[in-house]
């Protein structure tokens, strides 16, 4: 009678079967040694490195997250690899010396800026061709799109301005003028603003997405840093907007911000050179690429600290975060 009673409790009870964990991997982008890293996000160790074009910077993930864009810029063109096999598949023509991009929303289209010829080309994904191009001013770098792609921003370094095109016309509407040497332009996930990062200018300017006029600027200052040394490149922005991520360059820190009343909250010291950031997919880390200490920096934004230092090869430079 016991054991049919065990039996019975034991059929009864609830099975608890354990959740996989979800851990991110990490893809850093390293100019000098023509290679991509590949970081585990639970053990933060590198699994992989794998030989990409000459001086890759720019890089992001396909619509379907199975794929890797990589600007090889001493190759004047675009190398996709797939995540599963770790290997290039081919490569996709992007005009003299590519250095950002943006995909549209659709997944279908890279906009791509060409330092050297002061274009921005545009790549139809999958016929593989570039299918046009968009004058803009000299040196093109920084490159956003808008939530619903219908609007292009790219910062020129050389002509310290933010054009706006309309992806549609495929043509220059509008021109903001920012600080000197323009980096990053990031939309805001509600498409109403666009920031701007100045890189020698040590600024950020806010601009209103729909008149186009700057709202707000942000300047920062690092008790012991020489100001010249405080120079704003990349930015991240929390999907809740409340919360944006300004890397420093030579200054060695992150900046967060308050959206709501653009002040500068903290600074996180980092390693040297800081240019480009990434979330975790729950947003609780934060990941740096450090193109002097040749690291990355893992941020934990629960505890406001830096938890890590992952060394990941020759001047790293881009950083995306694949679920």
């Amino acid at each position: 009678m016991r054991s049919l009673l065990c039996t019975i409790l034991f059929l009864a009870a609830p099975v608890l079967i354990a959740e996989p964990v979800l851990a991110e991997t990490i893809f850093v982008s390293n100019e000098k040694d023509n290679q991509i890293a590949v970081v585990d996000g639970d053990s933060l160790q590198i699994t992989n490195k794998i030989k990409v074009g000459r001086r890759p910077r720019g890089i992001t993930l396909s619509a379907d997250g199975t794929q890797l864009y990589v600007c090889a810029g001493d190759d004047n063109r675009v190398d996709v690899l797939d995540i599963a096999s770790g290997k290039v598949v081919h490569s996709l023509p992007s005009g003299p010396d590519p250095e950002l991009f943006v995909l549209s929303p659709d997944g279908n289209r890279l906009y791509v800026a060409n330092e050297d010829d002061n274009m921005v080309t545009i790549i139809d994904i999958p016929s593989r061709k570039a299918v046009g191009n968009i004058q803009v001013g000299v040196e093109p770098e920084g490159m956003g799109i808008s939530p619903d792609g219908k609007i292009l921003v790219n910062t020129s370094e050389t002509t310290n301005m933010a054009h706006f095109i309309d992806t549609e016309k495929r043509a220059v509407v509008g021109n903001v003028l920012v600080d000197s040497r323009p980096r990053v332009a990031r939309f805001s996930d509600d498409g109403k603003h666009v920031w701007v990062s100045s890189e020698i200018g040590g600024t950020v300017s806010v601009i209103d997405a729909a008149t186009r006029k700057v709202v707000k600027k942000i300047r920062f200052e690092v008790t012991g840093v020489r100001r010249e040394a405080i120079q704003a490149v990349g930015i991240q922005m929390t999907r809740d907007g409340k919360r944006a991520f300004v890397a420093l360059g030579p200054a060695n820190r992150i900046a967060e911000i308050d959206t709501g009343s653009f002040e500068v909250k903290r600074y996180f010291l980092v390693g040297q050179r800081v240019w480009n950031l990434a979330f975790s997919p729950d947003e609780k880390r934060l990941y740096t690429t450090n193109g002097i200490s040749n690291d990355l920096s893992v941020i934990d934004l629960e505890r406001n600290k830096v938890i890590k230092s992952i060394p990941v090869g020759g001047a790293p430079w881009g950083v995306v975060v694949k679920p």
